[in-house]
């Protein structure tokens, strides 16, 4: 396993994560269970997890996924060995079943976040608390074009870092982080945390994959410059980099054949620029979601690539991910169809 910074915080985290959002839906607490084990056996020690887990979120499954985890710490000890990072919900995406809808990062909603998922994970801290999506309207879950609306109710970036600084020195945080945050997002709490004595931005996870490396443009420099790294989700776009769904293939289980609101990848445009990528890999003899997820790992601004996975064999196959060298003809080959088709699926 190779081990990387995590922002200024001083600690290291592997370059694999453990993913969790099919846990309480399409993975039992016993299947999550063993993946625990197979991961920590590889030697990741980052797990990351959500308040509205599992996905798709509902509100007869939400926290599951946090409950999952703490019953795993409870019975089988070890918490100190991981890096634990979980996320608090905004308003919007429809989302109306955490806190009434209303998940402005206030006082009151960062604080009962942070109160509930504690208790679901069954740990006194988080080593890192991330802000699921922003607390505005902006670019994020696929959407490109930026719309403002002056009249929009937003909680000032301002008031969610006093609190979250609040919650730093109680000792219930460590660290603080961003998830789907723009440039300007980014910039913004940093430039607080500079003047105002506030926490620091860790890192920001953000989607990245061979589909959609938006990332690259303005991100990518700030998480490099600024030591603020990429925690990449959704590094196989949704399993489609996997070619498992090639040639109108609908795998039982899988995520694309279960759940019809899962389009952001499932587009004609994604479907021809997976397939390209797909034949390339084999082309060389490579596994595709080896050179997928290999892709993501080796980029100067990932800190950390989040796998997930809902059977022991795909999550073996993912850690394998971490042995495969790109070739330079790998290299350019996906370079070639990146220009011919880039970023599908934003």
């Amino acid at each position: 396993m190779i081990y990387r910074p995590l922002g200024k915080t001083g600690l290291q985290v592997s370059a694999l994560a453990l993913g969790t959002m099919t846990w309480g839906e399409q993975n039992t607490e016993a299947e999550a269970f063993e993946q625990i084990r197979r991961a920590q056996a590889a030697g990741i020690t980052f797990i990351d997890t959500a308040e509205i887990y599992p996905v798709p979120p509902k509100a007869e499954t939400a926290g599951a996924t946090e409950t999952i985890i703490g019953n795993y710490f409870q019975r089988h000890g070890g918490r100190s060995d991981w890096i634990l990072a979980s996320k608090a919900a905004a308003p919007g995406n429809g989302i109306s079943h955490i806190r009434g809808g209303c998940n402005h990062f206030d006082r009151a909603n960062l604080v009962a976040a942070v109160e509930g998922s504690l208790k679901r994970l069954q740990t006194d801290y988080l080593d890192l608390y991330q802000l699921h999506w922003p607390d505005r309207e902006t670019n994020f879950f696929g959407k490109l074009g930026y719309q403002h609306d002056p009249e929009a109710h937003i909680t000032p970036i301002e008031e969610t870092l006093e609190v979250l600084d609040g919650l730093v020195k109680s000792g219930k945080i460590r660290h603080i982080g961003l998830s789907n945050e723009t440039p300007w997002g980014v910039q913004r709490f940093l430039h607080l945390a500079e003047t105002r004595g506030w926490p620091r931005v860790a890192s920001i996870q953000n989607p990245y994959n061979l589909l959609n490396r938006s990332f690259e443009v303005g991100l990518a420099e700030i998480a490099i410059r600024e030591q603020v790294g990429l925690l990449a989700y959704s590094p196989l776009a949704f399993g489609l980099l996997s070619g498992k769904y090639e040639n109108g293939a609908q795998p039982a289980k899988a995520r694309l054949t279960l759940f019809e609101r899962f389009q952001r990848y499932n587009n004609p445009q994604a479907r021809r620029a997976a397939s390209a990528y797909v034949a390339l890999a084999r082309e060389h003899g490579v596994d595709p979601a080896q050179l997928a997820l290999a892709y993501v790992t080796r980029q100067p601004f990932v800190t950390s690539n989040i796998l997930g996975a809902t059977s022991l064999a795909q999550l073996d196959s993912n850690l394998a991910s971490l042995e495969l060298t790109l070739s330079e003809e790998l290299l350019a080959g996906i370079e070639r169809i990146h220009v011919g088709q880039p970023n599908p699926a934003p």
